[in-house]
């Protein structure tokens, strides 16, 4: 089978004067395209590099391919995840991963809460905040995390992004909304164990591939956070561990991977996706975000590193992803 892979490069995209050094931290490397180049040809297929914006529109275009893999991020939107999944339901041309639909809604954090707290999903406690006034106004229970409301890729994710008190969630809604300009999402603090999940599959065959706690080396679990600035670091195994799977007791270790199943299926993810959660100062889990276009940079990406950890072996993990793909298009 011919598959073209959408993707947008970091490469790319300069930074410009003004813009926050990350708002390109969506975008992938070279390493990931060749990377997913190199197991579909082990698995026998031929691949076609589609790129994103324009030139993956004239590419496809130009010359349709039997299924798209798609990696592309987009740009300038809330629903640029959207973007490519849209055009190709449009020609018609089968592809991996996530509707338009999801991609959109889980790309907006808060929707994504509110849809999966309808099915009795647990979620920290949330604003939505469009001002400084607004910020001022919060009325949830300090400390707080604030966000810009639809990015990835930890863009916008500080050390500084846990808020101990009102005049510090002042100080950095005010830049988040300057630096993005986009709507700030403000959440209760979750203080306990963080963990990702990673699912494989669709419907009833949806399966989690490892639960994966990250904990903090060099600061207290109760004022962690899972910064750009740990994931950037090229000593990040210095500051935190990976336990897949996590340390603790196996019935614990089941609801979270069995809450991420119930994200994943609530949100309606297809093939492929990463759940982050996190327990709160009680020890309860609470879904944080779900990541439809996960990150799958062998040997960086969280993902990669779940099944690395898991022993699960890359080659499969994209080869499933297509094949979970081809089922559901019947190809």
């Amino acid at each position: 089978m011919e598959i073209g892979i959408a993707f947008d490069l970091k490469a790319d995209h300069a930074t410009r004067s003004g813009e926050p050094d990350d708002r390109y931290e969506e975008f992938d490397s070279i390493e990931t395209v060749e990377g997913v180049e190199r197991a579909l040809v082990r698995g026998g297929h031929t691949t076609r590099r589609l790129g994103g914006g324009r030139r993956f529109l004239e590419s496809v275009l130009a010359r349709p391919c039997e299924l798209v893999f798609n990696l592309a991020e987009g740009f300038g939107s809330r629903s640029r995840e959207a973007h490519v999944p849209a055009v190709l339901e449009l020609l018609r041309i089968p592809y991996t991963h996530s509707d338009p639909l999801t991609l959109a809604a889980t790309l907006d954090k808060a929707v994504a809460k509110r849809l999966v707290a309808s099915h009795g999903i647990a979620t920290p406690r949330f604003r939505v905040v469009e001002s400084i006034d607004a910020a001022k106004a919060i009325d949830l229970e300090f400390p707080l995390f604030a966000k810009p409301l639809f990015e990835g890729s930890s863009i916008g994710v500080r050390k500084r992004s846990r808020v101990a008190n009102a005049d510090e969630l002042v100080v950095r809604a005010g830049e988040l909304l300057a630096d993005y300009g986009e709507p700030v999402l403000v959440e209760e603090y979750c203080s306990g164990p963080e963990f990702t999940v990673g699912i494989l599959g669709n419907g009833a065959k949806a399966r989690v591939l490892g639960v994966m706690e990250v904990v903090p080396k060099l600061v207290p679990r109760e004022e962690f956070v899972y910064s750009l600035e740990v994931k950037r670091s090229d000593d990040w195994r210095n500051e935190i561990d990976l336990h897949v799977p996590p340390r603790r007791p196996a019935e614990f270790v089941a609801r979270i991977a069995d809450l991420a199943l119930m994200s994943f299926r609530a949100l309606e993810c297809r093939d492929l996706a990463r759940i982050d959660l996190r327990c709160d100062a009680r020890g309860e889990p609470r879904f944080l975000e779900a990541n439809p276009l996960p990150g799958i940079r062998p040997g960086w990406s969280d993902l990669a590193l779940l099944c690395e950890l898991a022993h699960f072996e890359y080659d499969d993990l994209i080869l499933g992803v297509v094949d979970a793909a081809r089922e559901r298009w019947g190809l």
